[in-house]
């Protein structure tokens, strides 16, 4: 509740915009490619296709921003024993997590409620690739913060580093539209494989998915036990204020 005041305030539609916020972003985003009328390697609707992407992105671009330079700010709550640096992150990856979900859950609904999108083939399948994206998204992030803390050269080039992953998650094309020789080498990128696995749940049979589910969970357990590392040292040397 802490963060959700902090970060949105009382005032205007306050909290609401923790889901408003991406939506508008993934709805702007659909509305321009379907006006340029633009090409993603894919017979499916621009709406879908963006709306699988784009929504993704969000998920694990995100949290690590949020992560970054959360600790100093909030120096005055570790002066409770019971605060330590993983709960501000956990906080501020819960508001970046559930935002973005209730965003793509509403989008979805309003999507298929005007005929604009099929609902999903396969909600599990749906749900298995977002909950590895969020992962994913989780771990990253509470790595940065923690390493963030150590030097600020993470913070300045975390900006320019996300924007360079962004066209390479995925969000903008499908795996198999790529050339047989690049689908091998984009595959090591770990969030296709998520958004794969989010786009073979919504389509189906409809489109051709290529995923490694072991390689993206894989990289989730990396994330995370080397995060909960670097956090666990973060706070071994943090005074409070």
């Amino acid at each position: 509740m802490r963060e959700i005041l902090t970060r949105y305030g009382r005032h205007n539609i306050g909290f609401l915009w923790l889901f408003v916020e991406p939506m508008l972003f993934t709805t702007g985003v659909t509305v321009l490619w379907t006006l340029s009328k633009s090409v993603h390697g894919s017979s499916l609707p621009i709406v879908a296709f963006a709306l699988t992407g784009y929504s993704s992105v969000l998920l694990w671009r995100n949290m690590p921003a949020r992560c970054i330079g959360a600790i100093e700010p909030n120096l005055a709550l570790m002066y409770h024993r019971n605060v330590r640096p993983i709960d501000i992150f956990a906080a501020r990856l819960l508001l970046e997590g559930g935002g973005a979900t209730i965003s793509f859950v509403t989008l979805s609904l309003f999507y298929i409620y005007i005929g604009w999108l099929e609902p999903p083939e396969d909600v599990l399948t749906v749900i298995e690739g977002w909950v590895l994206i969020g992962w994913f998204g989780c771990g990253l992030a509470m790595l940065m913060g923690a390493l963030a803390e150590k030097s600020e050269l993470v913070d300045r080039l975390w900006h320019p580093a996300s924007y360079i992953m962004f066209p390479l998650s995925g969000a903008a094309f499908m795996v198999d539209a790529l050339p047989p020789a690049a689908q091998k080498y984009i595959l090591y990128v770990p969030m296709v494989n998520g958004v794969e696995i989010v786009r073979e749940g919504y389509f189906g049979d409809h489109v051709r998915v290529h995923y490694d589910l072991g390689y993206l969970f894989a990289w989730c357990v990396a994330l995370t036990l080397l995060a909960l590392t670097q956090v666990a040292d973060v706070n071994r040397g943090i005074t409070p204020e």
